[in-house]
């Protein structure tokens, strides 16, 4: 026995040193993409439970790679699915400036190659997802962060930032991902990261998925169990974590607020179709060793958790997909509530100030030789602002195909009207909101958006698109197509076209008519005198007044209506 047991460790070693990842080779660097995908393949030709693919394009021209780490050397989703095992997937590189998690995932890969894969987990590796940025090294615009001497750039080939582009998929890199995504439909999602902020002990925190958005058998696993689990592994790995230290006001002893990631971030977004998700925050000050070393052992507990728990975890996800059908109001905004926070024994650092020697203001330091550990307050509940009852079905015409090329990228079922069809529908025209500017990420997004709705009768067209909710992907599709969502098709500027009248009229021509229209339509004329006698603006604005009467008569029907249309009941 004791001779076999030195074999194995012999054999260890030498596969080991033969798979030496470049960082375990200089502490300082971080691997090159060309040296990261030839790692994976090396470790795909060695071990019979790894698989390297190639699994869609990206901006940059060069495929987007995924890893798959199967115990039983079955490398396809439905029949893995029927083991009941449990598929963590793991996102590096998004912003490659910050590529500890590249590091990192090599590193544990290689491990699970050679002492063993998790009997009940699948681990699913994308080796880096913004390639476009991994290639553009440099070593001067992570200004805030302790090393590697050399890294990749946040911004992709379109300068883009893809950690806000899972739901708009203006980038092949997001596109790739999601086709990844909905084949797998993985239980826990990983995304490596490096944080800016404030200065503290702990070399690593993490933001998961917002219990508040989640359904709440999955809420509840991860508050009561998965989050004290993973914080207990954590220390006794040596790498004490809390929640990501997003400050309530200036430092984090005035309270730190729990991250409510919309569905533009990569968790959020994974949260739409009841995937647990984890951003893995190594801080920025701590060397780049350290950081990968967190990393490994962010990674390792989360990979434990999921072995020990894996029924669990596997039949809570069946469950709330099937909750989601069932789901009848969907909650559209939140706010945060500041008045009831809990409480979190932080350790950190004073924060203090002193004379800047460069502007001669008061400038912010954190005393390292003051460290303290004290309750603070943890801002972690959110408040529903708006909710939705969930339509029967949606109708989007085939004219916004750019919606529909979405939807059906996320694997949204839909069905065609075969004829043309004239229907009652519940219609929204937008009333007001606001839209930033300068663009956000290539686009003018809105926000704040106010609407009414209308119940009236409306043409739609054989093509039409129909999409019945009654989905497992219910809370995304609400999400996308309700207009006040935070992350909606219409903020992010896909139906812009109806903001804008086509067609007005000559105020001499229309003179002749406007009388006439106005006894059209019941009440109008009094509505007309009454704001007449009540707005002196009104009154003394004659075009204003044959406005008024052409918007409320003849103006075009689709000017500011929203134009996916809400089928409240069978027909």
């Amino acid at each position: 026995m004791k001779v076999f047991i030195l074999l194995v460790l012999i054999c260890f070693t030498t596969v080991s040193q033969e798979l030496t990842t470049p960082f375990e080779k200089n502490r300082f660097t971080t691997t090159t993409y060309d040296q990261c995908i030839r790692f994976y393949k090396e470790l795909d030709e060695k071990f019979q439970t790894v698989k390297i693919t190639e699994a869609g394009e990206t901006d940059i021209g060069q495929a987007l790679h995924l890893v798959i780490i199967s115990e039983n050397e079955i490398f396809e989703p439905e029949e893995l699915s029927k083991d009941g095992k449990v598929f963590i997937l793991i996102n590096n590189g998004i912003h490659p400036g910050e590529p500890d998690g590249i590091d990192a995932s090599m590193i544990l890969a290689r491990e699970l190659a050679v002492k063993g894969v998790p009997e009940n987990v699948v681990v699913l590796i994308i080796p880096a997802y913004n390639i476009d940025g991994m290639l553009n090294r440099n070593n001067f615009t992570r200004v805030n962060q302790n090393g590697p001497l050399e890294y990749g750039f946040r911004g992709n080939a379109q300068n883009r930032d893809l950690n806000r582009d899972f739901i708009k998929c203006d980038t092949k890199n997001a596109r790739s991902f999601v086709r990844i995504f909905r084949k797998w439909k993985p239980h826990l999602f990983v995304d490596t990261h490096t944080t800016d902020g404030a200065d503290y002990p702990y070399k690593m925190t993490y933001i998961a998925t917002h219990k508040d958005k989640l359904n709440p058998l999955l809420s509840d696993y991860l508050t009561n169990r998965l989050i004290p689990e993973f914080e207990k592994k954590m220390k006794q790995k040596g790498f004490e974590t809390c929640p990501y230290v997003y400050n309530y006001r200036s430092t984090p002893d005035s309270g730190i607020v729990g991250f409510m990631e919309s569905p533009r971030y990569s968790s959020g977004y994974a949260a739409l179709f009841n995937t647990t998700g984890f951003i893995s925050e190594s801080h920025m000050l701590k060397s780049h060793e350290e950081r990968v070393e967190a990393q490994v052992a962010f990674l390792k507990s989360l990979i434990e958790i999921a072995e020990s728990d894996y029924k669990i975890i596997h039949q809570n996800k069946i469950k709330a997909d099937e909750l989601t059908k069932l789901q009848q109001e969907y909650v559209t905004s939140y706010r945060l509530d500041t008045l009831n926070p809990e409480k979190y024994l932080f350790k950190g650092y004073e924060a203090k100030y002193k004379k800047s020697n460069i502007t001669g203001f008061e400038r912010l330091y954190y005393d390292r030789n003051s460290p303290y550990e004290k309750l603070i307050d943890f801002f972690n509940n959110y408040i529903p602002v708006s909710k939705i009852k969930k339509p029967f079905a949606y109708i989007v015409p085939q004219g916004w195909w750019q919606v529909i090329e979405l939807l059906k990228l996320n694997g949204i079922e839909m069905d065609r009207l075969d004829e043309d069809v004239e229907m009652e529908v519940e219609s929204y025209y937008i009333e007001s909101f606001d839209t930033r500017n300068p663009p956000f990420e290539g686009h003018y997004l809105h926000s704040n958006v106010k609407l009414k709705t209308v119940v009236q009768k409306r043409k739609f067209y054989k093509g039409d698109y129909l999409i019945y909710t009654g989905q497992e992907s219910d809370n995304f599709i609400c999400h996308v197509l309700e207009p006040e969502s935070p992350d909606s098709y219409f903020n992010w500027n896909f139906f812009d076209a109806v903001l804008q009248q086509k067609e007005y009229f000559e105020p001499y021509l229309f003179e002749d008519i406007a009388d006439s229209l106005m006894n059209s339509k019941p009440g109008l004329r009094k509505e007309f005198e009454k704001m007449k006698e009540n707005d002196e603006k009104f009154r003394n604005d004659a075009y204003l007044q044959l406005k008024f009467i052409y918007d409320n008569t003849v103006r075009e029907h689709e000017y500011m209506r929203y134009p996916v249309a809400r089928v409240t009941e069978r027909k």
